[in-house]
């Protein structure tokens, strides 16, 4: 299933980067035949990169939702247990070697 979701991401940074690069293009082509002024140029480009970071925002929510539904733990998520369970496995060390000592 993560690497369902692993190939869904960069399929959409793949589209996302297409459609960049597809724009840039038009934009050049506009902007060499003259049919563009630079303010019309950088507003374009100003309102794809909104439109990118909001539909990127969307797809971030949505895939915090299925990592959720589906009971995936997050990276923050396992880097405390992990810590929690390093103090745990060193306190049951210590008390195993306190009791070893104890009964010599």
């Amino acid at each position: 299933m993560e690497t369902t979701f692993k190939n869904l991401l960069y399929a959409g940074i793949g589209l996302a980067t297409e459609a960049s690069e597809k724009i840039e293009k038009k934009v050049n082509e506009l902007s060499k035949k003259g049919q563009t002024t630079d303010s019309e140029v950088k507003k374009i480009v100003d309102d794809f990169i909104k439109k990118t970071e909001e539909t990127s925002s969307t797809v971030e929510k949505k895939f915090n939702e299925i990592i959720e539904k589906f009971g995936y733990a997050k990276n923050t998520e396992v880097s405390e247990l992990r810590k929690k369970l390093e103090t745990l496995e060193s306190m049951a060390a210590e008390k195993a070697k306190a009791t070893t000592v104890k009964v010599k």
